[in-house]
């Protein structure tokens, strides 16, 4: 009887339309950014803690006595003619500076006597993969070196409630998030 019971709490958390729990996932996925409105392609990495946006001209200043960020979204002109990016849309972005993070250098970048930690500066973006979105602390850095302009670490995975199968890539299709199902995910998770 307690098998019984224990089946039929999953069928049920579906039917009242609660999260049915975690979702699997490839190495790389179409993630949107909420706040910029675009989507792009993304490394899921769990060998790293958070996630990270590839930005050049990073500069902070004060709006109305708040700490902001203003930044380039930096990915090779061929990438940003294939996702369809307009100039607007990765051009002298601007969003409020959550904080800012030190991040360990990877060996083969470090420089003798330099710090071994880079000072990154943190926005808070919703992420969207499939249906789901949550907001997470995301890094800027320049990363031109790597494949995707997109890195998203264990810390969001953990958020989205996603694992993810390294024999799978592009497996989630295209975020289907609402600006509405994201306000009410934003508001359970402070519940």
């Amino acid at each position: 009887m307690a098998i019984a019971f224990c089946l039929a709490l999953p069928i049920k958390a579906v039917a009242d339309g609660e999260d049915p729990g975690k979702i699997i996932l490839g190495l790389n996925e179409e993630i949107m950014i909420e706040e910029l409105g675009i989507a792009l392609p993304a490394k899921l990495d769990t060998g790293a803690q958070s996630a990270s946006l590839s930005a050049r001209q990073i500069r902070t200043f004060k709006r109305d006595g708040q700490d902001w960020v203003s930044f380039d979204l930096w990915m090779v002109p061929e990438q940003r003619e294939k996702i369809g990016l307009e100039q607007d849309q990765w051009r002298t972005l601007e969003l409020p500076l959550s904080k800012h993070v030190r991040i360990k250098r990877r060996a083969e970048n470090q420089i003798d006597g330099a710090p071994g930690y880079s000072r990154r500066p943190v926005v808070e973006l919703t992420l969207c993969v499939r249906d789901r979105a949550r907001q997470v602390d995301v890094n800027l850095t320049d990363r031109s070196d790597f494949r995707f302009p997109l890195l998203v670490g264990s810390e969001a995975l953990v958020s989205l409630g996603a694992l993810v199968d390294p024999a799978q890539s592009m497996s989630g299709g295209a975020p289907s998030c609402s600006r509405e199902d994201t306000v009410g995910l934003a508001a359970e998770e402070t519940e």
